[in-house]
C-alpha cells in the first residue's frame, strides 16, 4: 500500500478554520428575505483559482456561507498530481460541491462528465453561473442530496467520487458507503475529513488508503477499493 503524508505546515488549512480568531464587533444583521426566499450570497468573501487544465488560473468566487470550506489551491494541486493530471474520459461526481472547485478542476483536466451536487440554492445558482461562464458542457449542476445522488448511480459507473461533507455532520459513513458502491474497481474516492481515516475504519466499505495528507485541520485522503489500494 502506497501512502504520501505531508507535514501539517506544508499546506494551508482546510475549509473551516478552527484556530481562535480575534474578537470582532458583530456584523449588522442581514435583512430577512421575503416569502422565504434563499438569501443571496454575500460578496467579497474571497476567491480561489483553478490550478490546471483548459481553465488554468481561472478564478472562482467564494461566498460567505455557513460551513463552506473551499479546498485550498495547494491541496487540490496535490490531489490532481496524485490522480495524474489528465482525466480525459473520466466520469466524476462531486457530492458536496460548495464552490465547485473540485468538480470544475476535474472538468478542466478533461473529465467527460462531472456532476456537481449541492443543497444550498444560492450556491447552486452560483454553480450554474460558473458553468455557463466557462461553457463547461461536461459539467451538470444538480440541487439535491449528495448521498442520494451517489446511491442513484449505477454500481461501478464512476471513475472519481469527491466527498467533502460538513465536518459536524453524520454524513461520512453513508457517503463513504454510497461512494464505494458507485466507484469503479480501479476508480478513486477523494475524502476530506477532520480526522484521519485508517484502513481499519475503511474496511467495512471495502476501501483502503492510497494517499493521505494533513493540511492544517483537514485530513485529505485518496481512497481505492482495497485490492487496488494494496497494489
Amino acid at each position: 500500500m502506497s501512502r504520501s503524508i505531508l507535514r501539517a505546515d506544508a499546506l494551508p488549512g482546510g475549509r473551516r478554520a478552527h484556530a481562535a480568531q480575534p474578537a470582532q464587533a458583530p456584523a449588522p444583521a442581514a435583512k430577512a428575505p421575503r416569502n422565504g426566499a434563499t438569501p443571496p450570497l454575500a460578496k467579497g468573501a474571497g476567491e480561489i483559482r483553478i490550478i490546471g487544465g483548459q481553465w488554468k488560473r481561472t478564478r472562482l468566487p467564494v461566498a460567505q456561507r455557513p460551513g463552506l470550506r473551499p479546498t485550498p489551491d495547494r491541496v487540490r494541486e496535490t490531489l490532481f498530481n496524485w490522480l495524474g493530471q489528465d482525466l480525459t474520459g473520466w466520469r466524476c461526481l462531486d457530492a458536496f460541491a460548495g464552490t465547485g472547485a473540485l468538480g470544475f478542476e476535474a472538468a478542466s483536466r478533461g473529465a467527460a462528465a462531472v456532476q456537481l451536487v449541492e443543497n444550498d440554492a444560492a450556491l447552486v445558482a452560483q454553480l450554474h453561473s460558473l458553468q455557463q461562464r466557462l461553457e463547461a458542457s461536461a459539467v451538470r449542476v444538480q440541487r439535491g442530496d449528495g448521498v442520494s445522488s451517489l446511491r442513484a448511480c449505477a454500481p461501478g459507473s464512476l471513475h472519481l467520487v469527491l466527498l467533502d461533507p460538513p465536518f459536524d455532520s453524520a454524513l461520512f459513513v453513508p457517503a463513504l458507503q454510497a461512494a464505494a458502491d458507485a466507484v469503479a474497481a480501479d476508480g478513486f474516492v477523494y475524502l476530506e475529513a477532520p480526522q484521519a481515516w485508517t484502513d481499519e475504519a475503511l474496511a467495512p466499505f471495502g476501501l483502503g488508503v492510497h494517499r493521505h495528507l494533513k493540511a492544517g485541520a483537514v485530513h485529505a485522503h485518496l481512497l481505492q477499493h482495497r485490492a487496488s489500494a494494496a497494489g
